[in-house]
């Protein structure tokens, strides 16, 4: 029995449909509607599982108006299941605003878990698993998307990120800018479907194939984390820090924002980086 005036986030298949969970046909079933991506991909998910229910369109560019209309109903005692056209809501998504906006209203949330792209291809990766970092998308604008690859140019941990088909080509130029051609990469496309692949390659041999070849699917990218500093490169001085900051902002990054990546990297506090910065200009 399902909770009055509850969301549910509610994971779908990535592909195959003998994925989804007895649970979650369960509360799609019972729910009073379904909040969904792209209502005509749900529409044929339930149809396979002969469930139907009311279908409501939540996406990026409605969800500031369709996401106080769920609230209302949920507010008045409706129940709803929260879906994305594969995968688990909320994640990379923009159920993550309608969540965010449940917590400040005291709407209760609850997860039916469910496939994830991620963390599947992350799994056959062939890549250290035990400590990573989910990224998710790449922003097309310039300055941010300088700023994301810059924030991640020493990270240690295994790089998790999705990508469309269309801008494939130029975020493996920009990665294999940022981290070498030489690091190593697992790109999964078309994960548990027919046509299932995962090549384990570098950067550079990436970027190469993808120039010459046209992308096709949605593709997940695991990427190597940097290796460890060298025992004589640990220790930052305030000044060596305060140098790799003015080079960010060279790239630039303001003041503040290179502090910030700065004292991220080297351990040493942003505001005694910062304070160096201003000097400088002095």
């Amino acid at each position: 029995m399902l909770e009055k005036g509850a969301l549910y986030i509610v994971g779908t298949p990535i592909g195959n449909l003998g994925d989804m969970s007895p649970r979650g046909r369960e509360v799609l079933a019972q729910v009073d509607f379904i909040a969904a991506e792209d209502t005509r991909v749900t529409r044929g998910l339930l149809t396979h599982f002969d469930i139907h229910k009311p279908l409501l369109s939540y996406f990026e560019h409605n969800k500031a108006d369709r996401g106080e209309q769920i609230l209302s109903r949920l507010l008045a005692g409706e129940t709803c299941a929260l879906v994305s056209d594969a995968g688990m809501p909320a994640i990379s998504d923009p159920g993550e605003t309608l969540v965010a906006s449940c917590r400040e209203r005291g709407v209760p949330v609850y997860a039916v878990p469910g496939p994830t792209a991620a963390t599947s291809a992350l799994a056959i990766s062939g890549l250290p698993t035990g400590r990573f970092t989910f990224e998710g998308f790449l922003s097309v604008n310039k300055r941010s998307r300088r700023e994301h690859l810059l924030a991640l140019e020493r990270e240690q941990r295994t790089m998790v990120f999705y990508e469309a088909p269309h801008k494939l080509r130029r975020t493996l130029s920009d990665f294999a800018k940022t981290f070498g051609e030489d690091r190593p990469v697992a790109l999964a496309r078309e994960l548990t479907k027919l046509h299932e692949e995962v090549w384990r390659t570098t950067l550079g041999e990436a970027a190469a194939h993808y120039r010459e070849h046209e992308p096709r699917g949605e593709y997940v990218l695991v990427i190597a984390g940097a290796a460890p500093p060298a025992p004589s490169e640990t220790a930052w001085g305030p000044e060596e820090a305060a140098s790799l900051a003015r080079e960010r902002m060279a790239q630039g990054l303001s003041a503040s924002e290179a502090a910030k990546e700065a004292a991220k990297e080297t351990g040493v506090r942003k505001g005694e980086i910062y304070k160096l910065l201003m000097e400088g200009m002095e």
